[in-house]
C-alpha cells in the first residue's frame, strides 16, 4: 500500500511539473520574443490586436529593424533591412508623408516582396527600406504612421495637402544642406524650409543614418510627375547616379531626367546626398494614388543588378 501511494505521489508531481513548464512556456511566448542563448533574438507570435505599427509593417520575423530617429510628435522612424551584404542600397518612401501616401504603400510592397523572395537579393547586397520618413504627416492623412489600407486615406484635399509637411509645418524636402533657404518653393507656393538646414528631427534622422552607415546608393520615392531624376549639387552628376537613372528608367519605362527643373529646389534631400557623394535618384510616381508596382520592381531589379558583383 505504501509503495502504491508513493508511485501515485510521484506521478502527480511529474504531471504538475509538466503543467508548470507548459504554462511558463506559453506565457513567455505570448510576451513577444525569446533569447536562444546564442545572442540571436527570435520573434515569437504576438496577438494581432496588440501589434505595434512596426510589427504590423512586415511581420518582423528574421527582419532586422532599426529605429533611426523620432518625428516631431515622437513617432518612430524605422528602417527595415533585408540581406547581409556589405553594399547597402537604401530606399526611402513617405518623405512627404500623407501627401504622397502611395510612396509609403510602394515601400511596404517592396518589403513584402523582399521577405517573400530573399534570394532576389545578391549576396554582396543589403537592402534597407524606410517606408515613411514623415510619420506625422502620414498619420494626419491616414490615421496611422504604420501600414495602412488606401481606403483609410482622408477625402479632404486640404488635409491631404497638409500631410506633406511635418508637425512643425516644415517641408522636409526643403530642410537639407544643398542650397538651403528658410523659404522654399513647391509648385507656385512658398513653403517652410525650417529654421536652418537639418532643423527638423526627421531630416536629422536620415542624415545621421546615411553618415553612420554609408549606403552605396539611395532611391527616394515621390509623387507625382512620372519620371526618374538624377541628383546633383553644383558639382555635376555622379557617374554612378547617371548609370542608376538610366538603369531604373530603362527597366521601368519612366522617362529619365538629368535634373528637376520645373521650379527651383532648395534644401532637397537627394541633392544633399549628391553633395556628400552618395549616388541618389528620385523616382516620381505618375499620380498620388497608384504604386505602379510593376514599373518599380523592374527598376529596383535593375538597380540590384547594377550593384551586383
Amino acid at each position: 500500500m505504501y509503495m502504491k501511494k508513493t508511485i501515485i505521489a510521484l506521478v502527480v508531481i511529474i504531471i504538475a511539473g509538466f503543467a508548470i513548464y507548459f504554462i511558463t512556456k506559453n506565457y513567455s511566448t505570448n510576451k513577444g520574443s525569446m533569447d536562444t542563448g546564442s545572442g540571436e533574438v527570435i520573434e515569437t507570435p504576438v496577438d494581432e490586436t496588440t501589434k505595434t505599427a512596426e510589427q504590423m509593417a512586415a511581420d518582423q520575423k528574421n527582419v532586422p529593424v532599426v529605429v533611426i530617429g523620432k518625428s516631431v510628435e515622437n513617432r518612430d522612424i524605422t528602417a527595415y533591412r533585408y540581406g547581409t551584404g556589405a553594399t547597402e542600397l537604401l530606399f526611402v518612401g513617405g518623405i512627404h508623408g500623407g501627401y504622397s501616401w502611395n510612396t509609403t504603400l510602394l515601400a511596404y510592397e517592396l518589403m513584402d516582396y523582399l521577405k517573400a523572395n530573399p534570394n532576389t537579393i545578391p549576396a554582396n547586397i543589403k537592402v534597407t527600406v524606410i517606408p515613411v520618413l514623415n510619420p506625422d504627416g502620414l498619420n494626419k492623412v491616414v490615421g496611422t504612421s504604420g501600414r495602412f489600407d488606401a481606403s483609410k486615406v482622408s477625402n479632404d484635399t486640404s488635409v491631404v495637402t497638409s500631410g506633406r509637411f511635418n508637425s512643425a509645418k516644415v517641408d522636409l524636402n526643403r530642410n537639407f544642406d544643398c542650397d538651403w533657404q528658410a523659404s522654399g518653393t513647391w509648385q507656385s507656393k512658398t513653403v517652410s524650409g525650417g529654421d536652418n538646414a537639418f532643423s527638423e528631427p526627421e531630416a536629422v534622422a536620415i542624415r545621421n543614418y546615411v553618415l553612420n552607415n554609408k549606403p552605396s546608393a539611395v532611391v527616394g520615392w515621390f509623387s507625382a510627375a512620372g519620371g526618374v531624376y538624377a541628383s546633383s549639387c553644383h558639382s555635376g552628376v555622379l557617374s554612378a547616379t547617371t548609370d542608376m537613372t538610366k538603369a531604373f528608367a530603362t527597366a521601368s519605362g519612366y522617362p529619365a531626367h538629368e535634373d528637376y527643373n520645373y521650379y527651383e529646389l532648395t534644401g532637397d534631400m537627394m541633392n544633399w546626398l549628391a553633395k556628400i557623394n552618395v549616388p541618389a535618384i528620385s523616382v516620381l510616381l505618375t499620380n498620388h494614388t497608384d504604386t505602379e508596382w510593376t514599373k518599380n520592381i523592374a527598376g529596383i531589379q535593375a538597380i540590384l543588378k547594377y550593384f551586383t558583383k
